[in-house]
């Protein structure tokens, strides 16, 4: 499960996990929505990104915010398949967690990644994709924080 495109970075950490064994990845693309504009607002403001606590009103929603999430999926997919890895996807918007735990019986998933920012106020009350997934989907959640492409992905479990 994923907010936004893969960072090259990314890609490589999460193609690598299992070393030289064989993956596939089946891609939810979860884009925030106004639901959780004041939570982003409180991370841009912890992290110091200031300029993004001040933007965070100006994203589509609804239909609008389809095509970006779209695009992203897209740019994601063929990141990973360009690693020579099986990838598969789909925007989720609504009811993501249930669509998490379909795809995982579906496909026999062996374990769920959520690459993720940082979102201090979800995190602490474990109202995070990855703590919530972790109650639902009957198989390890890994968690992954995305970064900057010359930053290295750092995992949490």
């Amino acid at each position: 499960m994923i907010e936004k495109p893969l960072t090259p970075a990314d890609v490589d950490f999460v193609t690598t996990l299992h070393g030289d064994d064989p993956v596939s990845f089946v891609v939810l693309m979860q884009p925030r929505g106004a639901q959780d504009l004041l939570l982003r607002a409180i991370d841009d403001v912890a992290l110091g990104e200031f300029d993004d606590a001040v933007r965070e009103g100006a994203e589509p929603e609804g239909d609008a915010a389809d095509a970006p999430a779209e695009r992203a999926l897209a740019h994601t997919l063929a990141a990973l398949r360009a690693t020579g890895a099986e990838a598969t996807g789909q925007v989720a918007e609504r009811h993501p967690l249930d669509r998490l735990r379909e795809v995982v019986d579906e496909t026999g998933a062996d374990e769920v990644i959520v690459l993720t920012t940082p979102h201090f106020v979800e995190e602490f009350f474990h109202r995070d994709w990855a703590s919530r997934a972790r109650h639902k989907v009957g198989v390890p959640v890994l968690k992954l924080f995305s970064h900057a492409p010359e930053d290295p992905p750092q995992a949490q479990e």
